[in-house]
């Protein structure tokens, strides 16, 4: 089976695109996929991820497991870090055993989000939350135990099924008016996309460090007035503050994504992704 991919974290809304788009053979170019969630596989016990590796015998390994509730791990800096560090370092050591390609997926929350501009694969990282540092850490411990990794750092994820922000301001049409926060600006990514360019660059040999998300920036007041249009719903959508809505863990205030690394995977615009969202709907 060493051709075969293996995927940690199926059960999240990457893994289960992925799984569909490398299942029976898809876009793994023929390649058994070998999929586990959480509950199938913990990615923070080395023993575990040794034995599943050495069970799978894959010839790629793509980590899409996280713990990504940015405001828990505030308060549970132990579990953060034991699936977003910890995690990557096991998953690292055991690719790199059997000098096998690792795809790790992180994210924006690397920087501190007082950029002028997009952040691109060479600018210095300063997280300022416990997620986006248990992030960080993750990244040094594949790029230190596995030459052979693709870093893919992304944004804002959306998919038509599952919990994420579109379905929860969705959830809100109904109101007589939905307040969002028009001073943090990001990279809005539809998941379908993002799964599509880890495809594309899994292919290459350009080991290194990627930012894959849709292109353009947006705050989640416009990608909520343009769910909005798209989807017909007349709810009007009102423009509120950060401080309006204060949280735990601080917010970037600008971490927008782009590429200047090669291969260059540029993903179609965001409102691109929110139209495909919206097709994907109303299916």
């Amino acid at each position: 089976m060493d051709n075969a991919i293996l995927l940690t974290g199926a059960g999240g809304q990457l893994g289960r695109t992925l799984s569909q788009l490398l299942g029976d053979g898809g876009s793994g170019g023929g390649r058994q996929l070998v999929a586990r969630g959480r509950a199938a596989l913990d990615i923070s016990d080395l023993d575990a991820v040794r034995s599943c590796v050495e069970d799978a015998k894959p010839g790629l390994i793509i980590n899409a497991a996280a713990y990504n509730a940015v405001d828990a791990a505030e308060d549970d800096v132990e579990g953060a870090y034991a699936v977003n560090a910890r995690g990557p370092r096991n998953l690292a050591l055991a690719s790199a055993a059997l000098g096998i390609p690792l795809v790790h997926v992180s994210t924006d929350y690397v920087f501190d989000g007082r950029a002028e501009r997009p952040y691109h694969e060479y600018d210095l990282t300063a997280p300022r939350t416990i997620y986006g540092a248990s992030k960080l850490a993750g990244e040094q411990a594949v790029r230190a135990a596995n030459p052979r990794h693709f870093i893919v750092r992304t944004a804002w994820l959306y998919h038509p099924d599952g919990m994420n922000f579109v379905n929860t301001m969705l959830g809100f049409a109904d109101r007589s008016e939905v307040r969002v926060v028009s001073d943090q600006y990001g990279s809005p990514t539809f998941v379908p996309h993002l799964a599509q360019g880890i495809v594309e660059l899994m292919s290459s040999e350009a080991f290194g460090t990627f930012h894959l998300a849709n292109q353009g920036a947006a705050s989640w007041f416009d990608l909520t007035r343009a769910v909005y249009e798209e989807m017909g719903i007349e709810t009007p959508v009102l423009p509120v503050a950060t401080a309006d809505f204060p949280r735990p863990a601080e917010r970037p205030r600008y971490s927008v994504l782009t590429t200047i690394q090669q291969p260059r995977i540029e993903l179609p615009t965001w409102r691109e992704g929110v139209r495909a969202f919206v097709q994907a709907k109303k299916r």
